[in-house]
C-alpha cells in the first residue's frame, strides 16, 4: 500500500468525463494519480519546480490499479470512511468532498444535516441519511481526536453564513467554481473571520470576484 508519494507536478488532466488527474513525477517515475477538482485548482497555483506530497489510496482491480490523491491524511482518511459506507462508490466520495470540503463534510455527516449532504451531485435523500447513520458516530470521535495535539485547521466561515453566501452569489449568476475561490480568498482574512454577518461576506466576495474580473 502506498501511503504517500512526494515529488513535482508534471501535468493536471481533465478527463471528459470530469474527473481530474494529477500527473506526479517520483524518481522519474510519472505517476497518474485521480483527485478532487479543488485539489487541482490548489496545485494549478503552485511553482511546477515546488515538490508535493500527496497521500493516496490505492485500488487494485483484476486488470488495472487506480491511485486516488489528496492533500492532507485527514481527507484521505474521510475518503476510506466514505467508501466503507454500503453504496458509497470511489467516485461519489471524490465527489462528496470536493462538493463540500473536508470540514464542512465532517460536520454535515456528523450533524446529519441532509440538505447540505444532497449539495453532491448523486447524492440524494437515502443515500444522505445512510452516510450520516453510519459515519455519525464515527466522525464525532474522529474529530475529537484529530483535534487533540494539532494545529487548528484553516478556517471557514460558519455553516450558516456560507448557506447565505452560496445562495446570493449563486443568484447572482457566479458559477460553483468563483465561489469556492471567493470563500477561500475570503478565508485569509481573519477581520473578516471573526464577523457572524452574512452580509459584510456577501458585500466582500462581490468585491473580490468583481476586481478579480477586472
Amino acid at each position: 500500500m502506498i501511503n504517500y508519494l512526494k515529488g513535482n507536478k508534471i501535468d493536471i488532466i481533465k478527463s471528459s468525463n470530469g474527473r481530474v488527474f494529477l500527473i506526479l513525477e517520483v524518481n522519474q517515475i510519472g505517476y497518474e494519480i485521480q483527485i478532487t477538482s479543488r485539489l487541482g485548482r490548489q496545485l494549478k497555483t503552485q511553482d511546477d519546480s515546488e515538490t508535493i506530497k500527496i497521500f493516496t489510496h490505492q485500488q487494485i482491480r483484476e486488470d488495472i490499479i487506480i491511485l486516488y490523491g489528496f492533500g492532507v491524511s485527514a481527507e484521505r482518511d474521510l475518503f476510506r470512511q466514505l467508501i466503507s459506507v454500503s453504496g458509497i462508490g470511489n467516485q461519489l466520495a471524490v465527489a462528496l468532498i470536493d462538493t463540500l470540503g473536508l470540514e464542512d463534510l465532517v460536520g454535515a455527516i456528523v450533524g446529519s444535516n441532509i440538505r447540505s449532504l444532497c449539495k453532491t451531485p448523486g447524492v440524494g435523500k437515502k443515500t444522505a441519511e445512510r452516510i450520516a447513520l453510519e459515519l455519525k458516530t464515527k466522525l464525532a470521535q474522529w474529530r475529537k481526536d484529530m483535534a487533540v495535539g494539532s494545529s487548528p485547521a484553516s478556517k471557514v466561515p460558519a455553516n450558516a453564513i456560507l448557506e447565505d453566501l452560496e445562495m446570493t452569489l449563486v443568484a447572482l449568476g457566479y458559477t460553483n467554481e468563483e465561489i469556492e475561490e471567493a470563500i477561500s480568498a475570503l478565508s485569509q482574512d481573519s477581520q473578516l473571520l471573526k464577523n457572524p454577518k452574512a452580509e459584510e461576506w456577501i458585500r466582500s466576495a462581490i468585491a473580490w470576484l468583481s476586481e478579480k474580473q477586472l
